[in-house]
């Protein structure tokens, strides 16, 4: 069992999502850093979709009053433990985090995963409508799970570089804008939440008149009638009517969710050939440590 003694700001038990029920109205939420969780799964001993504690800008304090076995994935938040490796702790220890040093957020795999109930599948934390659970508050407890599969990795992980643009590819309506926006710097807006990062900064020429509505995909660059741009994020809703420019690559969805209120940001475009091969490549680096 785990023991929450402070909550921090925003900790939630998050897996990779509940997927089938766009066509509900119910996105997927999930990890906002998806690769972070992956990995400390896979660290721990876990499957990739073992539920975990993902934890924003400050962190819990948590007392363990089993032995267990855990890593720390994700964002640096000052924890007593080491960042990007499996390590075990004795019943009864309290593990404080602080501030994130950089990012935004950093997860807590427990070997065997936080046993809480999956709804519609997940047990992940749809903040925006409760959907799964809520934020953790001092004083709950969590039971841990008994999804482990293998044992335990000893392997330090490497941190992925997260500096430079993110990398896009033409979204739907990329026809409709002019490309200057590209050479833009914006900065992540203090307003921003799982369902949307809202940028400020030089306004993107909208084009008049209007659009259907239709589905949209995480990562896709909005653009509402005031220019200012939105990257839909992991509860965004299913369906919009603003044009779409651009949507960023999977390779970079995990910086997503590393992206710090007032972070400057900016954009490349790269072709579909290159996001798959980024892809392969992250995916690659993640499967060296099973």
């Amino acid at each position: 069992m785990i023991r929450v003694l402070e909550a921090g700001f925003e900790t939630t038990v998050q897996d990779l999502g509940r997927f089938g029920y766009a066509h509900l109205g119910v996105s997927a939420s999930g990890a906002a850093d998806a690769l972070a969780l992956r990995a400390g799964n896979l660290l721990v001993g876990n499957p990739e979709n073992a539920p975990a504690l993902e934890m924003t800008l400050t962190g819990a304090t948590l007392e363990f009053e089993t032995t267990a076995i855990v890593a720390v994935t994700g964002s640096d938040f000052g924890a007593e433990l080491a960042l990007g490796r499996a390590v075990e702790i004795a019943a009864g220890t309290v593990v404080r985090f602080g501030a994130a040093r950089f990012g935004a957020r950093c997860c807590l795999a427990v070997r065997g995963g936080i046993g809480v109930p999956k709804v519609l599948g997940s047990a992940s934390t749809h903040v925006a409508t409760g959907v799964g659970g809520r934020p953790l508050r001092r004083g709950d407890i969590l039971p841990i799970g008994t999804e482990s599969i293998r044992r335990p990795r000893s392997r330090i992980l490497a941190q992925l570089a997260s500096e430079g643009p993110l990398r896009v590819t033409a979204g739907p309506q990329a026809c409709w804008f002019f490309e200057e926006w590209y050479a833009a710097i914006y900065t992540v807006s203090s307003s921003s939440n799982r369902m949307g990062l809202r940028l400020q900064g030089v306004p993107i020429p909208s084009p008049s008149g209007h659009m259907l509505t239709e589905g949209v995909a995480l990562g896709a660059l909005q653009v509402p009638p005031d220019g200012q741009p939105i990257i839909l994020f992991v509860e965004h809703q299913t369906a919009g009517g603003y044009p779409k420019p651009a949507n960023v690559i999977s390779a970079d969805f995990w910086r997503l969710g590393q992206l710090r209120p007032h972070q400057a940001v900016s954009f490349e475009r790269v072709t579909m050939e290159q996001a798959h091969q980024l892809l392969r490549r992250q995916e690659e680096w993640l499967y060296s440590l099973v």
